[in-house]
């Protein structure tokens, strides 16, 4: 072979090798800063590139996922002079490779740095109390400085947290004291609360007893009330119809008399030592005495004269009354009777009455 075909062929390979090293493939989420003749030229994302030979270099190849950093224990103190140990985690992203490349020289150790001092700064404001319960406004605050410092970095501080506080083993012990205080205390007053509610349970159940027990009574008292209010109402409905069929039966005065003789009789069955005797049984009084009259005369008037003799009666028939005549009798004795019961003087009240001697005495 000649070695002129030789010279082309090694040339060839060598060129094919050249072209083959020169081509390069961007993994996914990476990003590969390219520099020509020592300058930035251009960045390439994911695919396939080919870099010309002795002219473009990669400069730096740059992962774009989110990143995490966990920093050493940093030394701070705070308001109260309490010195403690806090340890950081920073999770960032890097969103412009030109810049992470030539913005600083090492930019998780100029992270680090900045995040230490950024904390000391914050810790030096609160007190002890306040750092160990302020954790979210402590990470927030961190974060926004260190997204501000790095935006010329071409970083993205996504999330700051403080993964540990480390007091010194005295303030520990203090703080176990002061929790294990706060918890007696909160189950003391938690033990008060207990029993307060259940006196006032229990104060509350004898009150509504008690209204229920006088309720009860009440009650009671209003059905017997109304018990009572419905049998005198009975009561003297049924008085009330006795007098209306009483008047509707248009008594005369005989009846009249009667009844107030019977209700004058259990008058006089009492223990009272004084008798009223109303204007009515005067009224009968007097009728009584004039009957008596008429009788006690008519008797008289009937006995035999003194001076007839027994001879004439004797061996003689005797002599029939008149029919008639007796009647007339009668009537008159009759007139009589009433003209002296409404001769009779009527009392305007019924005061006591000076006792009399009764008309039915014939002593």
């Amino acid at each position: 072979m000649e070695p002129g075909v030789i010279a082309l062929i090694v040339i060839g390979i060598i060129a094919i090798l050249i072209i083959v090293a020169n081509i390069k493939v961007v993994p996914q989420a990476n990003a590969y800063v390219i520099e020509r003749f020592g300058a930035f030229f251009k960045i390439w994302s994911t695919g396939i590139h080919v870099k010309v030979p002795f002219m473009d270099r990669v400069a730096k190849q740059v992962s774009l996922k989110e990143q995490v950093v966990d920093f050493q224990p940093q030394q701070v103190i705070t308001r109260d002079n309490v010195s403690m140990q806090i340890d950081t985690v920073v999770y960032f992203q890097i969103t412009d490779p030109k810049l992470y490349t030539y913005g600083v020289e090492n930019p998780v150790m100029a992270i680090e740095n900045l995040c230490a001092t950024t904390l000391r700064n914050i810790i030096g404001e609160l007190e002890l109390d306040n750092t160990l319960t302020s954790r979210d406004k402590i990470n927030e605050r961190i974060r926004v400085i260190l997204d501000e410092a790095t935006d010329a970095w071409g970083i993205k501080v996504k999330r700051v947290e403080l993964k540990n506080i480390l007091p010194p083993r005295e303030i520990q012990v203090a703080m176990e004291k002061q929790m294990k205080a706060e918890r007696e205390r909160r189950a003391r007053i938690l033990d008060a609360e207990g029993e307060k509610t259940s006196q006032i349970l229990v104060a509350e159940g004898h009150k509504e007893a008690a209204i229920l027990r006088a309720d009860a009574v009440k009650e009671t008292k209003i059905r017997e009330a109304q018990g009572e209010a419905e049998a005198i109402l009975a009561v003297q409905k049924a008085y009330a119809d006795s007098l209306r069929m009483l008047n509707e039966a248009s008594p005369n005065d005989r009846v009249i008399a009667l009844k107030s003789l019977e209700t004058f009789t259990k008058v006089a069955d009492g223990r009272a030592t004084k008798i009223i005797i109303p204007s009515e049984i005067q009224s009968m009084a007097g009728l009584a005495t004039s009957l008596k009259e008429l009788v006690v005369d008519g008797e008289m008037d009937k006995s035999p004269k003194p001076n007839q003799s027994a001879s004439a009666t004797i061996g003689t028939a005797p002599t029939i009354p008149n029919v008639s005549d007796t009647v007339n009798a009668k009537e008159a004795l009759r007139a009589q009777a009433k003209q002296n019961i409404q001769n009779i003087p009527r009392p305007q009240n019924n005061m006591q009455q000076p006792q009399q001697k009764s008309p039915f005495d014939y002593s």
